[in-house]
C-alpha cells in the first residue's frame, strides 16, 4: 500500500515540474504576430493536430493560442520529448489531469512519443470533455498516425512565412492578402511600402524561418535538415545509418542541381542504390519538407502524376546550402512554386513553367521575353526586379501576398 501511495506522490510531483515548464513558456511567448493558419484552424474540434516542416513556427503558434484564449490554469502544455515520458504514459497524464479539472491538452513534437496515435485514441474515448490539441515535425509519421486518427483528429498544414507575413513580423509592415486573380489584375498593393525588392531579397535568402534574425540562421537551416535526413525520416521508415547517408547524398545532389529533372538511373548509379528507391526516397524528403516535386498536369490523382522537376521546398534552403551563390533562375522559381502551392494546385507547364488553374506562367529577371507565351490564352510572365506590373506582366514578388 506505502509503495502505491509512493508511486501516486511521484506522479503528482512529475507533473508539478511539468507545470512549471509550461507556465514558463507560456510567460516567454509573444502574442503580437499570429501566423497565417492561426484563423483557419477550428480551435473547438476536440481533437486537432498540426503539422509542418521543423523551424516553422508551430510551438509559437499553440502556445498563443492558450496565451490570447484560454484559462492557463485548466489548460496544460507539455513536450513529448520531456523526460517524463520515459517513464510515463500519455494516457495516465491525460487521466491526472482531468482528475484536477484539465480542460485542454496540448502535445508539442508528438511523434517523439512511441505509439502516440494509440493513445491519443484512447484519449479521445475515454475523456469526452478533454480537448486535445498536437503538433508533429516528422511529416511522415504525423500523416501514418493521423489516418488511425481519421474519424476523431482533424489536420492541419503548416508553411514557414510568406512574404507577406514576413513584412508583418519582422517589419512592421502590413499587408493583405490577395487572390491568384487578383495577383494577374495587378490588384496588389502596399501603401506602407514604397521600394519592396530589397526586402524581397532579403525574405529570399533567409525570411522563410520564425528565427530569420539569429545570427546563426544559416547553422540552424543546416541542422534543421540534417535532423530530418538523419532523424526524423530514418526513424519512420526503419532505415539503417548507410541508408540514412544516401538520403543526404540525394538532397546535395538535388541542391546543387535544382530545378532538378529526375534521371532515375543516373541518380541510382551516383548512389548505389536500386533505382525503385530513389521515388520513395524523394517522397520521403518531400513530405519531410525539404523538397517540393512540381508534377504534369494530368489526369489522375496527384500523388499519381509524373514528377516532372523538384525543387527545394524554399529559397531559404537555396542559399543556406549552397557552397556559392545559387543560380538565381532557380530562386525565382523556387520561390513561386512555395508561395503559390499553398493555395493552389501547382502543375508543371507543357509549354512554360507552371500552370495554374488554366493559367500559366513564364517566370523570369526583367528582360524575360514573351516567347514562349504567343498565342497563349491566360499567359503570363512572372519578372522579378520589377516594382509594378502592367498588361500580363506581374511582378514576382507580389505572390508572396498569397497567404
Amino acid at each position: 500500500m506505502q509503495f502505491f501511495v509512493s508511486l501516486h506522490f511521484q506522479n503528482i510531483w512529475n507533473m508539478e515540474k511539468l507545470l512549471e515548464y509550461y507556465h514558463q513558456v507560456l510567460r516567454d511567448v509573444n502574442v503580437d504576430f499570429q501566423r497565417y493558419i492561426y484563423s483557419n484552424i477550428n480551435w473547438n474540434n476536440r481533437m486537432l493536430g498540426i503539422t509542418g516542416a521543423r523551424g516553422v513556427g508551430k510551438t509559437t503558434l499553440i502556445l498563443q493560442h492558450i496565451k490570447k484564449e484560454l484559462n492557463a490554469d485548466q489548460t496544460l502544455y507539455v513536450t513529448a520529448e520531456d523526460l517524463y515520458f520515459a517513464d510515463h504514459k500519455l494516457l495516465d497524464l491525460a487521466e491526472v489531469f482531468v482528475k484536477r479539472g484539465g480542460k485542454q491538452l496540448f502535445v508539442d513534437e508528438v511523434h517523439k512519443y512511441k505509439g502516440w496515435s494509440q493513445e491519443l485514441k484512447l484519449i479521445y474515448d475515454y475523456f469526452p470533455t478533454l480537448k486535445v490539441a498536437f503538433t508533429g515535425s516528422s511529416i511522415l509519421d504525423i500523416n501514418k498516425g493521423a489516418a488511425d486518427l481519421s474519424r476523431r483528429a482533424v489536420m492541419y498544414k503548416m508553411k514557414g512565412l510568406s512574404f507577406r507575413e514576413y513584412l508583418k513580423m519582422f517589419h512592421g509592415i502590413e499587408a493583405q492578402t490577395f487572390s491568384l486573380q487578383q495577383i494577374v489584375e495587378h490588384k496588389p498593393t502596399i501603401p506602407e511600402l514604397e521600394h519592396p525588392l530589397p526586402l524581397f531579397e532579403d525574405y529570399l535568402r533567409r525570411g522563410y524561418y520564425p528565427f530569420a534574425t539569429d545570427s546563426d540562421f544559416a547553422i540552424r537551416v543546416r541542422q534543421i535538415v540534417g535532423k530530418t535526413l538523419e532523424i526524423d525520416i530514418p526513424q519512420y521508415a526503419a532505415m539503417n545509418v548507410a541508408t540514412g547517408r544516401k538520403l543526404k547524398q540525394l538532397m546535395i545532389l538535388i541542391a546543387k542541381s535544382v530545378p532538378f529533372k529526375i534521371n532515375f538511373s543516373k541518380v541510382s548509379v551516383a548512389l548505389g542504390v536500386s533505382r525503385n528507391n530513389i521515388a520513395d526516397y524523394c517522397l520521403f524528403i518531400e513530405e519531410a519538407g525539404l523538397i517540393a516535386q512540381l508534377r504534369d498536369a494530368a489526369d489522375g490523382m496527384r500523388g499519381l502524376r509524373k514528377v516532372n522537376k523538384i525543387y527545394l521546398e524554399n529559397t531559404n534552403l537555396l542559399y543556406a546550402l549552397s557552397d556559392e551563390q545559387p543560380n538565381i533562375g532557380n530562386v525565382r522559381e523556387t520561390f513561386f512554386f512555395n508561395q503559390t502551392a499553398e493555395k493552389y494546385e501547382t502543375f508543371a507547364s507543357h509549354i512554360s513553367d507552371f500552370e495554374i488553374e488554366g493559367m500559366t506562367f513564364e517566370v523570369g529577371g526583367k528582360n524575360k521575353e514573351q516567347k514562349q507565351l504567343q498565342g497563349v490564352e491566360n499567359g503570363f510572365v512572372v519578372k522579378d526586379n520589377i516594382e509594378v506590373g502592367y498588361a500580363n506582366v506581374i511582378p514576382l514578388w507580389h505572390f508572396g501576398l498569397t497567404y
